[in-house]
């Protein structure tokens, strides 16, 4: 498989089965500075978050989880939504924590796969949701990280900062769409890395969800393609 970076152009197509393929691509991917803020998310040329399954898994490739592999080891820690771990199912990185956030502590139902050497399990929730997180963890074992709330909702500013607080300054957040959206809005995103994968229809999931969001300007800074037709875009968000 070859993957060709159509901007900025220069560089030779990188031959995916060579080698040396590894370390071009954690080049391409490597942050400008540790208090990063990666929204890392895959869509239809629809703009769907779901394939025919209703899950990205059927909008991946084998290349589109390599690059979230970098992505993910570029970062101290992966930030996702509980109805993500219900629905997609995750595993446990193996360099960066996994955070889960959840406003009502209950996490049953959840696939996180714990097994292997791999990073740590967090929980950030509001103060009265701790016991129903550990009630509802089952055998995975987290940290429950406490985060501010008004009524039961989490403010995105709270939950980053509570991250980067524990240490966690580089976050890849990884969805679903509402969390994506309320990152997108509060200004809180550096860098959108969007993965498009070259399908129309299957279920329709808005990308970041149904929510209203400011604009927001992006700039361009790469953007590779596959020889599937696979888009790999890496965009700057103005004014984070």
């Amino acid at each position: 498989m070859i993957l060709t970076r159509i901007f900025p152009t220069g560089d030779d197509p990188i031959d995916l089965d060579a080698d040396e393929s590894q370390s071009a691509l954690v080049e391409l991917y490597r942050i400008p500075r540790p208090d990063w803020v990666r929204l890392n998310l895959i869509g239809s040329v629809s703009g769907s978050a779901g394939g025919t399954d209703g899950t990205s898994e059927t909008l991946s490739s084998p290349i589109d989880r390599r690059i979230l592999k970098i992505i993910r080891d570029h970062g101290d820690v992966v930030l996702v939504g509980a109805a993500s771990v219900r629905v997609e199912g995750y595993y446990l990185p193996r360099t960066a924590a996994l955070a889960v956030v959840t406003s009502s502590g209950d996490l049953s139902g959840h696939r996180i796969v714990t097994t292997g050497q791999r990073g740590a399990l967090l929980v950030l929730c509001p103060g009265s949701a701790a016991d129903t997180v550990r009630r509802t963890l089952g055998d995975a074992v987290a940290e429950v990280f406490i985060v501010p709330d008004v009524d039961g909702r989490l403010a995105p500013a709270d939950i980053l900062s509570t991250l980067q607080g524990a240490g966690y300054r580089s976050v890849v957040a990884e969805g679903g769409p509402s969390l994506a959206g309320q990152l997108i809005d509060a200004g809180l995103v550096n860098e959108l890395c969007l993965s498009t994968s070259p399908n129309l229809g299957g279920t329709a999931i808005p990308l970041f969800g149904t929510q209203e969001m400011t604009e927001k300007a992006l700039t361009l800074s790469q953007l590779l393609a596959d020889d599937a037709s696979g888009l790999y875009a890496r965009w700057t968000v103005a004014n984070a």
